[in-house]
């Protein structure tokens, strides 16, 4: 069986960036880092040049590429919380210093990596059987940036 994993490409702080992920998810921690033997387009012999380790119980690979990443937002890291206060947490942290806000439960970190940050419970309230419940959902979620459990739920109830 193969052993897949995400990489990914930093400029040259991608101990930083992974030391910093794995103090914020649980079940995470740093497996191994590997130096660089001999000089490279990035940095010098002995500089970290990839690590791996699992964030959330997920294996993750980060790659000291010596020059910034651009991502996109066609990948993103996504962590499903169990409630609010997670979703806080993880939220204010991952966009400090540099990270940005983007929307529905989407940011950037201050590296640039997108991240979703939403409720356990988003999937099951977008897929109510009925219709006019995930309606109501999904147009709550577009209108928020952080996403609200409460609000999605009152939504989903038809409160206001």
């Amino acid at each position: 069986m193969p052993n897949v994993s995400t990489c990914l490409w930093f400029a040259r702080d991608a101990e930083a960036a992974v030391q910093f992920y794995v103090s914020l998810v649980p079940d995470s921690r740093l497996e191994r880092t590997l130096h660089a033997p001999g000089p490279w387009p990035g940095g010098e012999p002995g500089d970290a040049i990839l690590l791996t380790f699992t964030l959330g119980g997920q294996s993750f690979q980060a790659l000291n590429g010596g020059v910034p990443a651009d991502y996109g937002t066609a990948a993103s890291i996504a962590v499903s919380c169990s409630d609010q206060a997670e979703i806080d947490r993880l939220w204010a942290a991952l966009t400090s210093d540099g990270g940005a806000e983007i929307m529905c439960g989407w940011l950037r970190d201050r590296w640039g990596v997108p991240w979703q940050i939403f409720p356990e419970a988003l999937p099951r309230l977008l897929a109510d059987p009925d219709p006019a419940v995930a309606a109501r959902v999904f147009e709550a979620m577009q209108g928020m940036v952080k996403l609200d459990l409460a609000a999605l739920e009152r939504a989903a109830a038809g409160a206001s």
